[in-house]
């Protein structure tokens, strides 16, 4: 069976309805969450096809960004063109984008890279933009939420997190479309060039989140691929007296995540992350009035 049981009967025979005689290529499924992510060939093309479950709104969010503001990335070969999708069925289907994953090849530690993946994302996020009152009380009490719910954070550290969010004072910020992800592992390179994947984490957001993830991770050792990047970019859309909120929030959100779906390395990354982070607060020179240095990787 080319979807080895991981799709209900209806998903299944919506892609059926799709694609002719599909057949499997590969299984790139995660196994954390419960969306599949299989590699499809049919009439001679390939594609991608996602599903999840009613509860899962990855797939939703991803037709969200398809429909809407991929566009631009789609029209100059830099993310995948989506041929079909169900929000009902919460399944899509999308033309196959040829290449390496970034992370973990020569690609992730190339300038040319992230000069590369500032462009893509500066025009991502010039497809729209609104003032959001709402957006930093709403991503505050979400990370509170975490805080409350089961994880294995330290219990000072976990105290001092929830006196900072407890203490900050939400202001109106504009928002962007945002990927959510946006990091080596989401890049695909190919002959030179750089494309984007997986738009499942796709809201409206204060642009700089979308630096957080890289920020904990390529850029905290190697600062001249930041430098790179926002040459790419054009400039820096981190905010002094956000910034550090937002990578609290991020880290926050890694160790809890990940300890809720069993990922034990992704969970201990977590902590280092809180660990890095509180450090900026503690030090009076790096505090909310402080762009961001480098700290350490993502979340959920």
């Amino acid at each position: 069976m080319w979807h080895a049981h991981k799709l209900d009967t209806r998903q299944a025979a919506l892609v059926e309805s799709w694609l002719e005689a599909p057949v499997l290529i590969e299984d790139l499924s995660w196994g954390l969450v419960d969306t599949a992510v299989l590699h499809l060939r049919a009439a001679g093309a390939d594609y991608i096809l996602k599903a999840a479950g009613a509860a899962n709104h990855h797939i939703g969010r991803e037709i969200t960004a398809h429909e809407s503001y991929t566009a631009p990335l789609v029209e100059r070969g830099a993310a995948a063109r989506m041929a079909w999708a169900s929000r009902d069925a919460n399944v899509l289907v999308t033309e196959y984008l040829p290449g390496t994953l970034g992370e973990g090849s020569a690609s992730e530690h190339a300038s040319s890279t992230y000069v590369q993946a500032g462009r893509l994302l500066r025009e991502f996020h010039e497809g729209a933009s609104h003032v959001d009152d709402d957006f930093e009380r709403s991503a505050t009490a979400k990370a509170l939420g975490w805080l409350a719910s089961p994880h294995r954070i330290e219990e000072v550290a976990a105290a001092q997190a929830k006196r900072i969010l407890g203490s900050y004072r939400p202001q109106p910020v504009t928002v962007v479309p945002t990927h959510g992800d946006w990091q080596p592992r989401n890049w695909l390179e190919h002959e030179g060039r750089i494309s984007v994947i997986d738009f499942g984490r796709f809201a409206f957001r204060p642009a700089a989140t979308d630096l957080c993830r890289l920020a904990f991770q390529q850029w905290r050792d190697e600062p001249s691929l930041e430098s790179a990047f926002l040459e790419g970019y054009g400039s820096d859309p981190r905010e002094d007296h956000t910034w550090s909120i937002m990578l609290l929030r991020e880290a926050i959100g890694t160790a809890a995540w990940a300890f809720q779906v069993g990922d034990e390395p992704f969970e201990a990354q977590g902590h280092r992350m809180i660990a890095d982070v509180l450090e900026r607060f503690a030090d009076p020179i790096s505090d909310l009035t402080r762009r961001g240095d480098h700290v350490d990787d993502h979340g959920p």
